[in-house]
């Protein structure tokens, strides 16, 4: 899949997402962009708000010049909306938004208010329609009660224990932290979700992530949109990463990225979680070219362990760096029990 023109299937997709996200006719859907946004995604989504009969409207934002900063990778934290109170304000005032911005709004600063004003949002991840569609919610809502059944184990435990035969021995401690998950469509006010879904996961509070964790090859840091090549060992302390070690090319750019922000918080541990959605796959990233993919079907795909650093709003931290890092091969364990064993999930 080359083009980016559009396709009936993608716009069936589309209209499913939105028909599961409970959208009526006579809802107020605002479909944000910005000037960087894929153009096709944008369509796709106005197309399928228009054949929902919702009253649609389109804000777009123009995507901020960054002067002196490293690329912006693999955030989650849309910079365009820029605190603009009647931006703001049309956001929440609506029944749907429809994100169609590059990094999206998960740890955007503006979220909280949108929220807060009964809007439910729908990341539309920046993949390639292709991935979309082949990842669309399906209708027997079995990826929704996984998910629901592993956030609710979540919730209820108190210590989250990651291994790996490559090394890993990481330890969360789950006080104070927040956990939820996503399946690709939400109903809820004040809820956001993001397409692909199927993870769950939870932001752990400041000082609480300590341990060993082991990058072998094959594992992947999706800032980088790379298979890892050599392994990379990251030591983490009291919540932050304390060194990087690892003799490869691969350890080289992580330490290289995350120094160039000059924030300790981009050492930071934003979020731990788990795939949960069989339908995804480990393998796809060496199909697309970097501009063609986000990378959220790796983030879900089922039996990897999520580690990532940066913003994590549970620990009072925002930053701009970031890392995505899905682990195949992991255990991880509540309470001692897992829900993940080598890499796979236990039923």
């Amino acid at each position: 899949m080359v083009q980016e023109t559009l396709e009936p299937g993608w716009l069936d997709a589309f209209d499913g997402v939105l028909r599961r996200c409970a959208l009526q006719p006579g809802d107020m859907v605002a479909v944000l962009c910005e000037s960087q946004s894929r153009p096709v995604l944008v369509q796709l989504a106005q197309l399928a708000a228009a054949r929902r009969q919702a009253r649609c409207f389109t804000l777009t934002l123009p995507t901020p010049v960054r002067h002196g900063l490293p690329p912006l990778r693999s955030t989650g934290a849309c910079d365009a909306l820029q605190k603009i109170a009647p931006v703001v304000a049309a956001l929440a005032g609506s029944t749907l938004v429809i994100d169609c911005t590059v990094e999206g709004l998960m740890h955007a600063p503006e979220l909280p208010a949108i929220l807060a004003g009964g809007a439910r949002v729908v990341y539309v991840s920046n993949e390639h329609p292709e991935t979309l569609a082949r990842l669309a919610p399906t209708d027997d809502g079995s990826l929704e009660l996984c998910v629901k059944e592993h956030v609710r184990r979540l919730r209820a435990a108190r210590q989250l224990r990651v291994t790996s035969p490559a090394g890993s021995d990481l330890a969360v401690s789950l006080a104070g932290a927040v956990a939820g998950g996503n399946w690709g469509y939400t109903t809820r006010p004040g809820t956001l979700t993001h397409w692909p879904g199927g993870l769950a996961l939870a932001f752990p509070a400041a000082g609480t992530v300590n341990g060993r964790l082991v990058l072998a090859p094959g594992d992947v840091n999706l800032t980088f949109k790379r298979y890892i090549e050599q392994a990379v060992t990251l030591v983490i302390e009291d919540d932050h990463v304390v060194r990087i070690d690892g003799a490869g090319v691969d350890a080289e750019l992580m330490r290289s990225y995350i120094a160039a922000w000059g924030d300790r918080s981009a050492y930071a541990v934003s979020h731990v979680g788990w795939g949960l959605n069989p339908a995804a796959r480990w393998d796809s990233m060496a199909l697309h070219d970097k501009r063609d993919f986000n990378g959220t079907e790796l983030r879900a795909f089922a039996g990897n362990f999520l580690f990532s650093t940066g913003a994590n709003e549970v620990a009072g931290r925002h930053t701009l760096g970031h890392f995505d890092l899905p682990l195949r091969g992991c255990t991880v364990a509540l309470d001692g029990v897992p829900v993940v064993r080598d890499g796979q999930v236990v039923a």
